[in-house]
């Protein structure tokens, strides 16, 4: 039996996006190993634990710069190649692709990356210089690198930090079509709701969404903008918890719960690889607006099933915003099945899973 280990920083990224996957690899007779920093007692990790997937517990900090930690995430890393001995692992995210690639080499075992988006690190961030280096060395040893835009893709062959045979893109992480569809509103209370779904953190274009709702709130009566999602950066969580303006839902265990009750997605993050909180709402036949930026501008026919604003702009949101509140419920309907539609034919989760069963098969057979 082959092994396969996957390196991730975040078991609901690997339960919510990848969990299909790992039930086509077990039903394809392959041993799982997934590595990620939450315990063996997260209700996440025991869901793809009853897959038959082993897990191991590997705490790290994902945003954390501490050269110390991440030695130690190193030394991990090593223990657990050593002691799985894994046919190929597969890594997702910054520091398991950089470090993963790091002990994949040492050990001489072939590794398939996945670049799940250009973030602050690489495209602004103080340690961009550094961190494009390592990325580069990464990209140099991994067998195959997915990307989930060609935006991302044509960012690392400009920069050369990968030689274009070793690329290949997919949409995304896709979504679930069975899991997420459309259904009807549980309540009808007449409120228009705006729903922001995602960590509460500042690249995901919070201060945005904020200064809007309290705009239009003063404009416009029969409007929620609603919340869902963990604060990344506590400074938020006063201004939105105690907000007159603003509805925090909280976190979800199933956000298809949250995206049901709500009238349009907004989603005004300032990067994404493939933005999975479109591709859920999209999917559940709802209409979108979001940042015009590589991950969304995919997702989104700009009025023909969502509206796409200029990232970082305040005026330009709530522009879109206003665009929207004007339109009849019979548009907004429109707007929702044109979403859904788009999905099934561009976003199926199947498609993505079997692209990454065929980079296994073909690193095992050593056609890469």
């Amino acid at each position: 039996m082959k092994k396969i280990l996957i390196l991730a920083n975040n078991v609901g990224g690997l339960y919510n996006f990848r969990f299909e996957f790992i039930i086509k690899l077990i039903k394809e007779d392959f041993e799982i190993f997934f590595a990620v920093p939450q315990s063996k007692n997260h209700p996440r990790v025991q869901l793809i634990k009853e897959t038959g997937a082993k897990h191991i517990h590997t705490p790290f900090n994902r945003r954390g710069i501490n050269p110390f930690e991440d030695l130690k995430l190193i030394k991990k890393y090593k223990e657990i190649v050593k002691g799985v001995n894994p046919d190929v692992i597969l890594t997702y995210t910054i520091k398991p692709n950089i470090y993963g690639a790091y002990v994949a080499k040492k050990y001489k075992k072939p590794l398939i990356m996945n670049v799940t988006g250009v973030g602050s690190s690489l495209a602004t961030g103080k340690l961009k210089v550094l961190v494009k280096q390592m990325y580069k060395y990464a990209c140099t040893h991994a067998k195959i690198v997915f990307f989930q835009n060609q935006s991302n893709l044509d960012f690392f062959i400009y920069n050369q930090m990968i030689s274009r045979k070793k690329t290949r893109l997919i949409p995304g992480s896709g979504v679930n079509l069975e899991k997420f569809k459309p259904m009807p509103k549980e309540k009808d209370d007449n409120l228009l709701k705006f729903l922001f779904i995602g960590r509460v953190m500042k690249d995901k274009g919070i201060e945005e969404y904020i200064k809007v709702a309290k705009r239009l709130r003063l404009k416009h009566s029969g409007i929620e903008f609603q919340v869902l999602g963990a604060f990344e950066e506590d400074k938020y969580k006063r201004n939105i918890t105690e907000s007159k303006e603003i509805k925090y839902l909280g976190i979800s265990s199933d956000v298809r719960q949250q995206i049901r009750e709500a009238d349009c997605i907004v989603h005004p993050s300032y990067h994404e690889g493939m933005s999975n909180v479109l591709l859920e709402g999209a999917a559940m036949g709802k209409p979108l607006i979001a940042s015009k930026i590589p991950g969304c501008m995919e997702i989104i026919e700009d009025g023909s099933n969502g509206y796409l604003f200029k990232v970082k702009s305040v005026e330009s949101l709530e522009e879109k915003l206003v665009q929207f509140i004007e339109l009849d419920e019979k548009t907004r309907a429109k707007m929702g099945k044109r979403s859904r539609e788009k999905v099934e034919k561009e976003f199926d989760r199947k498609i993505v899973v079997n692209e990454y069963i065929d980079a296994i098969n073909s690193v095992l057979k050593g056609s890469m």
